[in-house]
């Protein structure tokens, strides 16, 4: 029995290494070579890239639906499809914030320009996230060479993404903390020229990120993306209900429910891990009430430079899966869904950690802009005045919205107690 398990075995193993593993090796490569031209180009270039994936991601995935279709994959192709209208929706919703978020964008990657080191730490992180693939892939290329039923592969295959999901995720937020640490220092500083610059900072910050808060980086990455994610869509859902007072309740309770996981699961907590050492929980809940107590989250509501780059690492993927999936077809009809979605997360964990470094300046800027809005001024004065105006204006707005819910809210108690009368 166990000369009979090694024999099958030894067949898989061959049967997936001529046949699979070397589509996994042009994904891996397709992603890598995505991340680090992105990187390459930071800049000017990097900005239109990103307006670019904004307009251009429903397009693909309507393309990709019409492909599903087409090769009889019915459910992907709905799935594809929603996903299309979905993101058209989200599009059409947040158009008035857009010029905002590609201002924020353009300085954050000004920022990460002047801080090359920054771009080698993701470098180095995207070899390691290439090296833990290629051992991934043989395990993923052998369960779609299996003979086990459909659905018991696409069970494997689901284990096996979510490993790699989170592996990424945990990389992805390593980089995080170094950067944020890095561009935070900068700004406290003003400049990494300055004297009272700490000695090799970018050293301190990966040994850091690497050890102390290891595990709060670990545990950061299990939830944070899903309900940041969850959260755009609500926000954007919640801005184009208008007056249907039934689906807006809805909405709004499912908003307040994502805005208390906010509360303990943000982005800005990594800022926090970086500069004061604290525990997730503890920076995200600190994080979030620093933003409540000035202001500061209106803006940070406004801003949509994370669903812009999360847009972009979905092209890198998309992209990616595309190339496997072409190659797939020409071989294997039936496993092309199976190899191109998980060449897809190939894509997108490899193009993320590039995307990573602005969001972490991004993320920087806020966080410096609520605790000493005078760091952000020093540092650029024209940026400053654009945060502050636009703060206004919100402010502003959710006042003038405040005083209509409430004055809506009287009409309606004065018009029941009429009527009982």
């Amino acid at each position: 029995m166990v000369v009979k398990l090694c024999c099958l075995s030894h067949v898989i193993g061959e049967m997936f290494s001529e046949d699979y593993w070397p589509i996994y090796a042009v994904a891996g490569g397709v992603g890598a070579l995505l991340g680090w031209m992105w990187l390459l180009l930071l800049g000017s270039p990097a900005n239109q890239m990103l307006k670019i994936s904004v307009h251009i991601l429903t397009t693909y995935l309507a393309v990709i639906s019409v492909l599903c279709f087409w090769c009889d994959q019915f459910f992907w192709g709905v799935a594809f499809a929603t996903a299309a209208a979905l993101q058209f929706l989200y599009v059409i919703s947040v158009i008035d914030r857009l010029s905002f978020t590609m201002l924020v964008l353009q300085k954050a990657v000004k920022m990460v320009w002047s801080l090359p080191e920054v771009k080698r730490v993701a470098y180095v992180f995207m070899a390691v996230m290439l090296l833990w693939m290629g051992i991934w892939s043989f395990g993923t290329a052998g369960v779609v060479a299996s003979d086990m039923d459909d659905g018991g592969r696409w069970w494997l295959l689901l284990v096996l993404s979510v490993s790699l999901f989170w592996t990424g995720a945990v990389l992805c937020n390593t980089v995080h903390v170094i950067v944020s640490g890095m561009v935070f220092l900068v700004l406290i500083h003003d400049g990494r020229d300055s004297v009272s610059m700490p000695h090799n900072p970018l050293v301190k910050s990966l040994r850091y990120a690497v050890t102390t808060s290891l595990g709060s980086i670990c545990y950061g990455s299990l939830f944070t993306a899903a309900i940041r994610t969850l959260r755009w869509e609500i926000r954007g859902i919640r801005s184009k209900i208008g007056n249907n007072e039934c689906l807006l309740c809805c909405v709004d309770f499912l908003f307040h429910l994502v805005e208390t996981l906010v509360r303990f699961f943000n982005k800005y907590a990594y800022v926090q891990i970086a500069v004061y050492g604290k525990g997730f929980n503890r920076s995200a809940r600190d994080a979030w009430e620093l933003f409540q107590s000035t202001g500061v989250e209106a803006l940070v509501a406004y801003d949509c430079s994370g669903a812009v780059l999360l847009m972009g690492t979905i092209v890198g993927g998309l992209i990616t899966g595309t190339c496997a999936g072409a190659w797939t077809y020409t071989k294997w009809h039936d496993r092309v869904v199976m190899v191109g979605s998980t060449a897809m997360l190939m894509g997108m964990v490899l193009v993320g950690l590039a995307m990573v470094v602005v969001e972490s300046a991004v993320t920087s800027i806020y966080i410096c802009y609520a605790e000493d809005p005078l760091l952000i001024h020093r540092w650029d004065a024209e940026f400053f005045n654009q945060m502050s105006e636009t703060l206004h204006q919100r402010l502003q707005y959710r006042s003038a919205r405040a005083r209509e819910v409430l004055t809506n809210n009287r009409f309606d108690s004065h018009t029941q107690e009429s009527l009982s009368v």
